[in-house]
């Protein structure tokens, strides 16, 4: 199975981006990704590459949905 980890771009830099996990961030590669990705958008994130923009108006039920995921694991998403 794989997983894909929903993360907020706050900054990019050609093809590439910082992506905001629950107060981590990462650089993640937007080369694959299926539309336009801009600051402050919300994009599906697997191994480094952001392989789908989230639609504005799918972001807080995919980031419940992990939320929820995660906390089955007694652990969560907070850093």
């Amino acid at each position: 199975m794989c997983l894909g980890v929903p993360g907020k771009i706050v900054t990019i830099d050609g093809s590439t981006a910082i992506a905001d996990f629950w107060g981590v961030r990462r650089k993640v590669a937007l080369d694959v990704v299926d539309e336009e990705v801009r600051v402050g958008d919300h994009v599906l994130v697997h191994v480094g590459f952001a392989i789908r923009r989230i639609a504005p108006e799918d972001v807080a039920e995919t980031l419940a949905f992990f939320e929820a995921l995660s906390a089955e694991d007694g652990e969560g998403v907070a850093p």
